[in-house]
């Protein structure tokens, strides 16, 4: 199977120094699983920053086509918001280029509000085009899988290759019965949904490390605009310090809770978890019959990253943190749940 992606090549390991505010806007959005609606600005300083955003998003800069398509989901996007009431300023309507509506969106000015006001409907359009591309395609969860840790274990080649250590890297696909039992315990209203069917797992030598394979990631992998909002915890890293010199990205105080992975994991287990929507070119699954006039080049898959520093992973392997006495946990509320023990609704 191809590996084709527009993705950025890494070249060399990201330090510290290298981290810049675009970077630290990204390690905010997966740490937190912040929503790209509610940003009021982005931080992609340069036309550089910027075709590397629209390559994470597996939108070819050189590609006329591609530039083409970006062009028609500005039009969309911008009739909507006609339609609802909005009157969108004409040099943010038409006259500039899509690609330079995130430089805009990216610079204080009068225009800025309303380039991003255009670009979060823009996010929304592509991610429902993507969707219906995905019930368009002849294609198996399975292939759709494939094709993800393809591209996931490329980049994480790369990033090795360039210096970034990671000690151990796996990933796994979670079976039919895993999904039934989390169904079954599950009380939120998103019951019904799995985030981590496909799930990558990353260990690092020190925390510090984390952050840097974080940013890298960021950079060269996963675009942060489709971290999945309100399902990343983040019990290992202290983000407030990351983004202490930079006032635009700070938290407020009720902000800076930390949330657990959920209600079966021990108050010791520590991670950062997040889930992204990973962008998938078309062209990169091999199909030999499918639709051309497919409303998308990309479709999208949720999936599920865990990264930890080899102390810490030790660590979560020890009491009431193990996966064993995890599982456990779970598997005593499915039963008490399908007995009624745990309390039922009464009729």
């Amino acid at each position: 199977m191809s590996t084709v992606s527009s993705c950025p090549v890494v070249k060399r390991a990201l330090e510290w120094p290298d981290i810049d505010l675009s970077d630290r806007q990204a390690l905010r959005s997966l740490l937190r699983g912040d929503s790209i609606i509610d940003w009021g600005r982005l931080h992609l300083s340069t036309l550089e920053l910027v075709d590397n955003f629209l390559s994470l998003n597996e939108f070819d800069p050189k590609s006329e086509v591609e530039i083409r398509r970006l062009e028609e989901l500005r039009t969309t996007s911008v009739n909507y918001l006609q339609d609802i009431g909005m009157k969108i300023p004409t040099s943010v309507a038409t006259e500039v280029s899509a690609r330079d509506l995130l430089l805009i969106a990216s610079h204080e000015s009068d225009n800025q509000k309303w380039a991003c006001v255009v670009l979060k409907v823009m996010h929304i359009i592509n991610h429902l085009d993507a969707r219906e591309t995905m019930l368009a395609l002849p294609v198996s969860d399975d292939a759709i899988f494939r094709g993800v840790e393809l591209k996931v274990m490329s980049t994480v080649e790369q990033l090795q290759i360039a210096g970034h250590q990671v000690t151990e890297f796996a990933w796994s696909r979670k079976t039919r019965d895993s999904q039934i039992t989390k169904l079954l315990a599950k009380r939120s209203t998103h019951a019904a949904q799995i985030y981590d069917r496909l799930r990558f797992r990353l260990i690092v030598p020190t925390k510090q490390d984390v952050t840097r394979l974080l940013a890298a990631l960021s950079r060269f992998l996963l675009p942060f605009n489709y971290t999945v909002p309100d399902e990343s915890v983040n019990s290992l890293i202290d983000l407030s310090s990351q983004l202490a010199s930079f006032d635009e990205l700070s938290l407020h105080p009720q902000e800076q809770a930390e949330k657990r992975l959920n209600v079966f994991s021990a108050p010791s287990y520590q991670v950062v978890n997040f889930v992204c929507d990973v962008p998938l070119r078309v062209e990169s699954l091999d199909l030999q019959n499918f639709r051309k006039d497919i409303p998308s080049h990309i479709v999208f898959v949720q999936t599920e990253f865990q990264i930890v520093d080899e102390a810490t992973a030790e660590s979560n392997e020890t009491g009431e943190s193990k996966h064993s006495a995890y599982k456990e946990r779970q598997l005593k509320e499915v039963r008490n749940r399908l007995t009624c023990e745990s309390g039922c609704v009464a009729t």
